[in-house]
């Protein structure tokens, strides 16, 4: 294989070519898998070890998704000054590997600038790159801070095949594409790192299954997995037909060696014998969750876990989400009760932790709260008790986790959910403490689906049944629910779906069939939050709108809501 230019930043098409003349069938190895960011000795061992593998297997060529050699997203270690020198040390022991050739994302760096590129490694060097050309700048992307637009499409010839290379935003634009096509493509390869979201990996099908049969041309779709912060993703690498058709779809969530061969005379895949589960949109939600927990945890070096367990809903799928990523031996619930906190809520906080067989202690908090009382009088002596009081249980609670989590080394994971975070229902320094918020972008009404799905999954239900049943409360003073302060869940999450995901303001909000007042009084309260969630746990996004990267609005402002 030879490169045609040597430069392919300024060009409009490069071509590379291999001496190599056989034809007939070529065999792709498809590395779906999680490359940690910012360790790039450790992503270089790995892809080592997985490109001989795939050679021992039969490939002729072996991918690796977008930005392997660092991670995605690496964010501000793009600025580093140390990084091209790095770069260029790990590319030159990945292109030691003699017999199969390596394509694999990187970040290139040249007098030009820095560019999010796919290299082309044979026989002992680099022979070529391809730098991507559409940069996303919306919802968590921000690779126009970072990276220089490619102008140049890219293929090379190998055993008779023309290939094509693009880089996740290309395909969902058709001018990259089509300009492959143009330039005598026979397959298209497209690394990426695409993050989870409800729905996406239909999107990506639809995507490509036009794309493709649009174009007539196969294409090998490379998707990365596993969770990076507030981020999951969650592989599902796909092939397809030049006629649209899927000829081999990746596992969800999990990594996978996929092998698929081409015929270079008839210019189709193989298909494979067995296509993975279709994950329904609970379970699909629930391994996001779970990948993204697990992963924050286990890389952040936490020991494990800590749950305030209430007896509600919201804490009793977060220890089960818990269980699921760290196993029960690293999960450790702790029930806080006070005088408020009703009997079934013992009960079913310790049945369900008796159930998952967790680490579980009860720990009374009314001494705390009393002595917060008591180093307040003095302070508090002429005014009536309002919600002052109140917070004192939330924040009472909030030490008492943070001082476990000193003491043991386990990081704290808070149990808010969507709902409560985008009005304001929440203590902050109380029940918002912790590291990690693991239903952050999941509303209440999914809270519900999930816990029902959970349960499901199991002959003996792993939730106490009343616990979803029973109507939910803080337990902060008698007889509290939570719909006395914010009306129906259902209703409100239809709002704030409108509001926050699809972006709709007060007047179609009311015109889709909402009472004013209501729809006023709700935006009211998620503007007014912004400060306390700027000031809370990280969460795993699984909406197409997550609270966090996507959504940033300025803590003070005189927006009006109706305007």
């Amino acid at each position: 294989m030879s490169k045609a230019k040597t430069d392919a930043t300024n060009s409009t098409q490069t071509s590379f070519h291999t001496a190599d003349a056989t034809t007939g069938q070529m065999t792709f190895a498809i590395i779906q898998t999680n490359f940690w960011v910012g360790d790039i000795a450790g992503n270089v061992k790995k892809m080592h070890a997985l490109t001989l593998d795939a050679k021992a297997r039969g490939a002729d060529i072996v991918i690796f998704p977008e930005l392997a050699l660092v991670g995605y997203p690496p964010e501000d270690l793009l600025l580093r000054p140390t990084l091209g020198e790095r770069v260029r040390e790990a590319m030159a022991k990945l292109a030691e590997i003699e017999g199969i050739v390596v394509i694999l994302g990187y970040p290139h760096i040249d007098h030009h600038g820095t560019f999010n590129s796919a290299a082309i490694l044979q026989g002992g060097s680099q022979k070529g790159f391809y730098h991507k050309q559409r940069l996303p700048n919306y919802g968590i992307f921000d690779e126009r801070r970072y990276f220089q637009k490619g102008r140049n499409q890219v293929l090379f010839d190998y055993k008779g095949a023309t290939i094509g290379l693009l880089i996740c935003e290309d395909i969902w634009h058709d001018e990259p594409i089509q300009a492959l096509k143009q330039e005598g493509a026979d397959l298209v390869v497209v690394i990426n790192a695409s993050p989870f979201e409800i729905g996406k990996q239909t999107a990506r099908k639809e995507l490509l299954t036009k794309q493709s049969s649009a174009h007539n041309l196969p294409i090998i779709y490379v998707n990365t997995v596993g969770a990076q912060d507030d981020i999951v993703f969650d592989g599902g690498s796909l092939i397809m037909q030049s006629d649209g058709s899927v000829a081999h779809e990746g596992v969800r969530f999990l990594n996978q060696l996929m092998m698929a061969q081409f015929d270079t005379q008839t210019k189709t895949f193989d298909t494979q014998t067995k296509a993975p589960l279709v994950l329904s949109e609970e379970s699909e939600m629930y391994q996001a969750l779970v990948v993204g927990l697990r992963d924050y945890v286990n890389r952040s070096g936490f020991k494990g876990v800590i749950v305030g367990l209430s007896g509600g809903i919201d804490s009793a799928l977060t220890l089960c989400i818990a269980v699921d990523a760290l196993g029960s031996d690293r999960v450790y619930a702790v029930m806080m009760p006070y005088e408020y906190t009703a009997q079934i809520s013992l009960e079913d906080a310790e049945a369900q932790a008796a159930r998952l067989n967790v680490s579980y202690t009860v720990c009374p908090i009314h001494d705390a709260v009393a002595g917060l009382r008591s180093a307040l009088a003095p302070l508090l002596a002429n005014s009536e008790p309002d919600v002052t009081e109140e917070n004192l249980q939330a924040r009472a609670r909030g030490t008492i986790l943070m001082a476990l989590s000193n003491k043991f080394g386990h990081m704290v994971i808070s149990t808010g959910n969507k709902s409560e975070n985008a009005v304001g229902y929440s203590t902050l320094y109380g029940d918002m403490v912790g590291g990690f918020d693991v239903l952050k972008d999941v509303y209440k009404t999914d809270v519900y689906r999930l816990a029902n799905y959970r349960n499901r999954l199991e002959d003996n239900p792993v939730i106490p049944e009343r616990v979803i049943t029973r109507a939910p409360s803080a337990e902060l003073r008698p007889n509290q629910k939570d719909q006395d302060s914010l009306g129906d869940y259902e209703t409100l999450d239809s709002i704030l779906k409108m509001y926050i995901d699809d972006d709709l303001g007060y007047k179609a909000i009311v015109a889709a069939g909402f009472e004013p007042q209501k729809v006023e009084k709700i935006l009211g309260m998620v503007d007014r939050s912004e400060y306390k969630r700027r000031q809370g746990a990280i969460g795993t996004k699984i909406t197409k709108k997550s609270f966090g990267r996507e959504r940033r609005y300025p803590l003070v402002n005189g927006w009006s809501i109706k305007g």
